[in-house]
Parts: C-alpha cells; structure tokens; sequence
C-alpha cells in the first residue's frame, strides 16, 4: 500500500504506472518503459476515520468506532481507448461497545488526479460494515473503479524520444536531465494521473486525523 499527500515529482509521474521501470542500455542510455496506466494510491490523512458518541465530542472515552483502509491493490484494462481502473481495498473497523449486533455506512471516494495536483473526476461510494454480537472487531472490502482516455495519458511521440534518447559519457547532452526541460517536464505532467482512494471525511474528520 502506498500513503502519499496529493502531489508527486515529475520523476515520480515519468515512471508511474501499474508496470514500469528503467533499464541501462548498452549504449549507457536508459530505456524508460511508462505505462498509460494510473498510480494507485492512498493520500495521507484519509486512509482512517474515526466516529464519536456523542458526533460533537473529540474526546478519547468518547470513541465510538474507528476504521481504516489498507491492501490497496488494483488491475488495469489499457487495451482499447479507455484506460480503465479497478481499486479493491480492505477495511477493519473497532467497536467500543460490542453488545449487539451492529451495522453501519462508511463512505469513501477515488479521485482522478492530473499532473500530481489537478482533480478531474471524483466519485463517492460506501462500503457498509457488519459487527457480530459480542464481537469489537469487524472486516469488509470494498471496490472503485475509474477511467481515463488513453489520449489523455499518452505522450507524444517527441517526448518520448527525448526521455528514451540513449546518452553517453562525453554526449553534449550527456548530462542534461530531460526533465529539466520545461516542455518535456510540462508534457509529463499533462499525461500522468493518479487514482486515489480514502475514506470521504468530513473538515472535522480530517482536522482530527491531522492533529491526533
């Protein structure tokens, strides 16, 4: 599972994906392999929420029950002209009072991010929670899924050719990152996306999860 605040380096996107990585080249270049695919991840500060008894107490002897998400894993389905994204991911919810039986709705959101910082499409969903009778501990999963336009996350052929140019010890450019090159850097940005997944919290919820 990966925890991250909304935003990425440039560095981070050019690899992004559900299968990428970098290998030397025998010239000593790098061949760079980026998939359309999007980061899947959990921003910090919403992978947990916690419920109170009475809603308006913060206080630690009033918590009512906390749950958080974790195993965050997903498959990706880039073959034709929708890039599509399934997330599953896993909650485990404590009670204080186990008594009864109890069921309950926690929502949760997956968001669309472009460029590490611009929100494009969001969705709410709910995923309920069932407790045993006697039972503190309770364990569900839940699903989301998401789409983008393969268009939208493909680079051009130029930008690809300036990442993957093969650079060797003694080149002009040997040493010039691609990177920083705002037109490369700025293209990278436009094609990656991140799909992330937490709990959909309240300004309360999250002012509480920040400063705990």
């Amino acid at each position: 599972m990966k925890i991250i605040p909304i935003g990425c380096s440039a560095l981070a996107l050019v690899l992004a994906g559900c299968s990428s990585k970098g290998d030397i080249d025998a010239t000593g270049g790098i061949n760079a392999v980026r998939s359309a695919c999007p980061a899947v991840a959990l921003p910090a500060g919403t992978g947990d929420i916690t419920l109170f008894d009475p809603a308006t107490s913060t206080d630690a002897n009033a918590i009512d029950v906390t749950a958080t998400i974790s195993n965050l894993r997903s498959t990706c389905n880039d073959a034709g002209d929708q890039i599509v994204t399934t997330v599953t991911f896993d909650v485990d919810a404590r009670r204080a009072r186990a008594e009864a039986a109890r069921d309950l709705t926690l929502p949760y959101f997956i968001t669309v991010v472009r460029g590490g910082n611009a929100v494009v499409a969001k969705r709410i969903g709910r995923v309920g929670v069932h407790f045993d009778a006697g039972q503190q501990r309770a364990h569900t999963s839940g699903t989301a899924s998401t789409q983008i336009t393969r268009t939208a996350a493909t680079l051009s052929q130029e930008v690809r050719n300036q990442l993957t140019k093969r650079r060797k010890a003694g080149d002009q450019d040997a040493a010039v990152d691609p990177l920083s090159r705002p037109e490369v850097r700025e293209a990278v940005l436009r094609a990656s996306f991140e799909a992330l997944v937490g709990f959909q919290l309240t300004n309360d919820q999250l002012k509480y999860n920040a400063t705990r």
